[in-house]
C-alpha cells in the first residue's frame, strides 16, 4: 500500500505540469486583460494600460510567463489579484472555509439521504414507496441545480423566510461566538440542501440495485436456510457488501462538490471559491483564475488517490501494490 501511494505520488508531477500548461494557456487565449477598457471603463488611460502590461510582464513572451508564474506557485506564491489588489493566496484562503463548508454539508446530506432511501428501496423493491423514491431520482436527475436553487430560494427565503438568501454570516456577529457558528450554518443550509439532494439520486439507485443484485447470491440464500433473520442478513451481509463502492466514491466526491458549487454559489451569493472564479473570470484576473484552477486539479488528484484507497482498505480482496 505504501509503495502504491508513493508510486502514485510522484506520478501525479508529470500530470500537474501538464495540467498547469493547459491552465495557463486557455487563462491567456481569454480575450482582453484586467486593464483594458473593456473590462473597466475607468481605466482608458493607454500609458497607465501599457505601464501596468509591463510592469507585471504581460508582455514578455509566453514561455516567460510560463516559467515565472509555474516556479512562484510551487513557493506558493500565487501571484497578485489585478482585481482586489492584494496576494491571490489570502483572497482564495478567506473563501475556502466557506467552500469546505458548503461542500463536506452538502457531501454529508447526500450520502444520509442515499443511504436511507437506497437501503430502503432496494429491501422493498417494486412497491410504491419504490417507486416514489425512483420517481423522485429522476426528477433530481432530469431537473438543472440552478433550477432547483431558484426554486428553493422562492419559497424558502421569500416566500416562507426559513433561509437567508445570500451570504455566508449575518453582519455584524462577532467571531467565535456561538451565534456567528449558529448563523453560519443557517445561511449553508439552503444551499447545502439544494447541492446535496441534488446529488442523492445516483446514488440512492445504484445502492438500491446492488442490494437487490446482493440479495439474490449464494451466500444470501445460505444464511436464510441456516435460519437467519432477515434484519441480520440486510445489515451484516448485503448491506455491507452494497457500501463498498460508495466508499470508495467518498474520496472524489467531495472535490466533485467543491467544483460543481460554482453555480450554486453564484446563485446564492455565497462567498465561496465558485463564486471568486466566475467573477475573476469575468474581470480576466489571470493570478485568481489559475490558482484556483490548479488547486482543484490537486484536490481531484489527490481525490482520485484517496478512493483508490479506500477501496482497498474497504475491501480486503483488493491488493494495491
Amino acid at each position: 500500500m505504501l509503495q502504491y501511494t508513493i508510486r502514485r505520488l510522484l506520478g501525479m508531477i508529470p500530470m500537474l505540469l501538464l495540467i498547469s500548461f493547459v491552465v495557463f494557456t486557455l487563462a491567456k487565449m481569454m480575450p482582453g486583460d484586467p486593464f483594458g477598457g473593456e473590462i473597466d471603463p475607468t481605466r482608458t488611460d493607454p500609458k497607465y494600460i501599457e505601464e501596468m502590461r509591463e510592469k507585471l510582464g504581460y508582455n514578455d513572451p509566453i514561455y516567460v510567463q510560463y516559467w515565472r508564474w509555474i516556479t512562484k506557485f510551487l513557493q506558493g506564491d500565487f501571484g497578485i489579484s489585478t482585481t482586489h489588489k492584494m496576494p491571490a493566496s489570502e483572497i482564495i484562503m478567506e473563501r475556502i472555509p466557506n467552500t469546505l463548508l458548503l461542500a463536506v454539508t452538502s457531501l454529508v446530506i447526500t450520502y444520509v439521504f442515499a443511504f436511507f432511501m437506497g437501503m430502503y428501496a432496494g429491501r422493498k423493491p417494486y412497491t410504491i414507496s419504490d417507486h416514489v423514491i425512483a420517481g423522485y431520482n429522476y426528477i433530481a436527475l432530469a431537473v438543472p441545480s440552478f433550477v432547483a436553487a431558484i426554486v428553493a430560494i422562492y419559497f424558502f427565503s421569500f416566500k416562507l423566510n426559513l433561509f437567508p438568501y445570500s451570504g455566508s454570516v449575518a453582519i455584524g456577529l462577532q467571531p467565535g461566538t456561538w451565534e456567528y457558528y449558529v448563523s453560519r450554518l443557517h445561511h449553508v443550509a439552503l444551499p447545502a440542501l439544494v447541492l446535496g439532494l441534488m446529488s442523492t439520486a445516483s446514488y440512492t439507485q445504484f445502492l438500491r440495485n446492488d442490494i437487490i443484485e446482493n440479495s439474490r447470491k449464494d451466500y444470501v440464500r445460505t444464511a436464510r436456510a441456516k435460519g437467519v433473520k432477515e434484519s441480520k442478513i440486510y445489515n451484516k451481509h448485503i448491506l455491507r457488501n452494497s457500501m463498498i463502492p460508495l466508499v470508495t466514491f467518498l474520496g472524489f466526491d467531495l472535490v466533485t462538490l467543491v467544483s460543481g458549487a460554482v453555480i450554486t454559489e453564484t446563485i446564492f451569493t455565497y462567498p465561496g471559491l465558485g463564486q471568486l472564479f466566475l467573477q475573476s473570470v469575468a474581470t480576466r484576473d489571470y493570478a485568481v483564475v489559475m490558482s484556483i484552477t490548479m488547486l482543484l486539479s490537486i484536490f481531484t488528484l489527490l481525490g482520485n488517490l484517496i478512493a483508490d484507497l479506500l477501496y482497498g482498505i474497504v475491501d480486503p480482496r483488493i491488493r494495491l501494490e
